[in-house]
């Protein structure tokens, strides 16, 4: 269960895109204490946004929750 009542979520793998369930979240780079600082996006109408500060690629798939993530390790579920 997430602490957060906005999702997070972290690119420790290092993949190239996320999916994720949400069409707005925070993006927190990696997890800390390796991580940017947590930028607010919102995609609106579109389908993929782009973090500013680590370029990671999100795409919203509508299949998952809005606290999922695919692959599911990039759900930050931890407080921070």
């Amino acid at each position: 269960m997430s602490d957060h009542i906005v999702p997070h979520f972290h690119n420790d793998p290092g993949v190239a895109v996320i999916e994720i369930g949400a069409h707005e979240f925070q993006c927190v780079g990696a997890k800390p204490p390796f991580d940017h600082p947590h930028v607010f996006l919102d995609m609106g109408a579109d389908k993929e946004i782009i973090c500013p500060y680590c370029s990671t690629l999100y795409r919203h798939d509508p299949n998952l929750d809005p606290h999922e993530a695919r692959p599911a390790a990039c759900a930050l579920t931890e407080a921070v």
